[in-house]
């Protein structure tokens, strides 16, 4: 895979192609990754991948017209060729007001350097040492009483490198690794079968747990949705485990994208100032936090990246901008920009823990439902109206109960963030990490008595 200087240099040559074509402004981005994962399953491999690419996308500007290409070929005669085509598409393309490159004044100056962000493991595990953590993981999910079969287990390391370049005068790039351990197993027998599972990913492999852990926890999830009841149609306490209480969160952190609320797309919109949660939740984003699954020194435009409380004494800080976002609402650049020309994107979220146990919130329930699994994509991002597919376990007279599957949970967004309370038992080792979460008095539909 190529440097960070290759890349820093293709990303110049782009650009150069492009004033040459006759671009008024360009944006280069280079891009290269490489992985390499094994699956197995019932104790044989079943696959070994191995992948590499390398590209780079040069986005110009003629007037207030942009246009955007990529390739894989990076001689000077592709580049060339890549630049003219771009501009000639881009003198046909409708002019948009708000196109353009974020000021050379607004662009990261010394912020742009990531290595105390520490995003590469220098080790490079081999093929043989991915089997064995996959095996591993496999061996102990399946010696849990009661599973009875195998999906697959796979562990898996990823490489990667971009880099950054525009005519106003910003130039870099980081790198960042990643490693990853799967394992799905199948508890019970025909038409009583469950199915459940356990992945952890980090940076550096030596932050991921033991494959044994992860592999027993796939197979005690398992067996514990074994038998599963129906649950009765009624208003009732909703716990939102930790697998899933980050979904809620991301659903708030992706309202507060300010294209969505230039376009009025947002159920966010008009409730700025609202108090949205309880003055004691505090929601915090830190691009960068070491080894952070999204830490970042700069966004996709080239501005600076910087750590806020998005949710603070209940209330969010504003909208996350790109220049776009930025001109139509009249707001500052808050380092929130995609890559390429896309809308925003969040870094590491934490959400504050609460003050409760997660045992201490359960015991107060005297019959509710602990939610483990939510499918599909029922959440209107405009209304805030929620409604999902779930399973998880019966709450009674305080305490965790029998499994409960195929019943629905509805609510909206302003509403259940209003009645939502946080345990104090967060994790920190997702992009977003969000503790217990109870919300009251949300709807549940099933089929049960």
């Amino acid at each position: 895979m190529i440097d960070a200087q290759t890349a820093q240099d293709r990303c110049a040559q782009a650009l150069d192609a492009a004033r040459r074509a006759g671009a008024d402004a360009a944006e280069a981005t280079a891009a290269a990754g490489s992985s390499e994962a094994v699956t197995v399953r019932l104790g044989k491999i079943e696959d070994v991948e191995r992948s590499e690419g390398e590209e780079i996308a040069l986005r110009v500007f003629v007037g207030q017209r942009s246009a955007s290409v990529r390739t894989s070929d990076f001689t000077a005669q592709a580049f060339a060729e890549m630049a003219e085509r771009a501009v000639a598409m881009a003198r046909l393309a409708p002019e948009d007001p708000y196109s353009g490159l974020v000021d050379s004044a607004d662009l990261a100056g010394g912020s742009r350097d990531a290595s105390a962000l520490d995003l590469v493991d220098p080790h490079e595990p081999s093929p043989e040492l991915l089997r064995d953590r996959a095996l591993a993981a496999e061996d102990a999910a399946r010696a849990v009483a009661g599973v009875a079969n195998s999906e697959a287990s796979a562990a898996s390391a990823t490489r990667a490198l971009v880099s950054l370049a525009t005519s106003e005068g910003f130039s870099g790039g980081y790198g960042a690794t990643t490693h990853a351990l799967y394992c799905g197993v199948i508890a019970g027998e025909g038409g009583a079968m469950q199915r459940d599972s356990a992945q952890r990913v980090a940076r550096h492999l030596e932050d991921l747990p033991p494959p044994d852990e992860v592999g027993r926890l796939a197979g005690e999830r398992a067996v514990a949705r074994l038998n599963p009841a129906k649950l009765p149609s009624r208003v009732m306490p909703v716990v939102f485990d930790r697998r899933i209480s980050a979904s809620l969160v991301n659903y708030l952190v992706g309202s507060m994208c300010g294209v969505a609320a230039a376009r009025k797309a947002t159920f966010l919109l008009g409730h700025e100032q609202d108090e949205l949660m309880d003055p004691a939740i505090r929601i915090v984003e830190d691009p960068h936090k070491p080894r952070g699954l999204r830490s970042r020194p700069f966004d996709g435009e080239g501005v600076a990246t910087q750590r806020r409380d998005l949710i603070v004494d209940g209330r969010m800080f504003g909208w996350m901008t790109n220049r776009a976002a930025a001109l139509q609402l009249g707001l500052p650049l808050t380092g929130h920009a995609g890559k390429g020309a896309g809308g925003t994107s969040v870094s590491n979220v934490d959400m504050a823990p609460g003050t409760i146990s997660r045992e201490s919130m359960i015991a107060e329930i005297e019959d509710g439902v602990l939610v483990t699994h939510a499918f599909g994509q029922g959440v209107n991002g405009v209304t805030g109206d929620f409604s999902r597919g779930a399973a998880g376990f019966r709450i009674r007279n305080g305490a965790i109960a029998e499994a409960v599957a195929e019943f629905t949970i509805a609510g909206n967004l302003l509403d259940m963030f209003a009645r939502m309370t946080p345990a104090n038992d967060p994790e920190t080792h997702r992009a977003i990490n969000v503790p217990t979460l109870r919300i009251d008095g949300m709807t549940v539909a099933g089929d049960g008595e």
